[in-house]
Parts: C-alpha cells; sequence; structure tokens
C-alpha cells in the first residue's frame, strides 16, 4: 500500500484506535478484548466491495475501508479503529511511503445480522 504523502488538511476524521488483548475465559479458551489506547484524526475511504458471510450460525455483511492517520508502531492486525461508531478491524498496516509519517491500514468491517 504505497502511496504518495497525503496533505496534512486531508486528515479531518476522530478515530478511536483500540488494542486487541487475549484474555482466559473461565469456561476455556480465549476471548479478544479491546482496550482504548488513543483518539486521532484520520482520513477513511470505503471502497466499492461488499459481500457477505457466515460468522458462527449468523449471517455478516463485511465492507473494506482504507484508513490513513499519522504513523504508529502500536497498532497491527487485529485491532480495531471506531470511526462513527462503526468497528473496524485492521488486516493489514502499512507504512505509506517508507518515511514512517503515514500508516495506511487496510480495513474490514463486520455486522452481524443474526
Amino acid at each position: 500500500m504505497s502511496g504518495a504523502t497525503p496533505p496534512i488538511g486531508s486528515l479531518r476524521e476522530r478515530l478511536q484506535l483500540l488494542s486487541r488483548t487475549l484474555v482466559a475465559e473461565t469456561e476455556g479458551g480465549h476471548g479478544a478484548l479491546y482496550v482504548p489506547i488513543a483518539t486521532v484524526w484520520g482520513r477513511v475511504h470505503e471502497r466499492g466491495y461488499a459481500g457477505f458471510s457466515a460468522i458462527a450460525d449468523a449471517r455478516a455483511a463485511r465492507t473494506t475501508h482504507i484508513v490513513t492517520l499519522r504513523h504508529r508502531s502500536d497498532l497491527s492486525p487485529g485491532d480495531r479503529i471506531v470511526y462513527r461508531g462503526r468497528n473496524l478491524e485492521i488486516v493489514q498496516a502499512n507504512d505509506l511511503n517508507g518515511r514512517r509519517a503515514y500508516l495506511s491500514c487496510a480495513c474490514a468491517e463486520i455486522r452481524t445480522t443474526g
């Protein structure tokens, strides 16, 4: 996901960054807990892809987004970005132009419809 440096004024959306932490469950196994780490400015570009899949006996809609923000080293795949009340799970996070100035995150939104 390399690209040109975006103008700083294009980062107009408030985004909340959540870090995924795995916690042990009493029944066995692990569950995911999302802990807020920061609120930052960024740009969200919704891509035209949408599809449906089955997740744990429920139907889910999946939409992909590209989120651009100032470079951070504490985000990784599995973490989340909250944008206007929507949870975007980070699938891939890359340095936008190799200068550690901006981070480009490919994200997937999954909404379970029951």
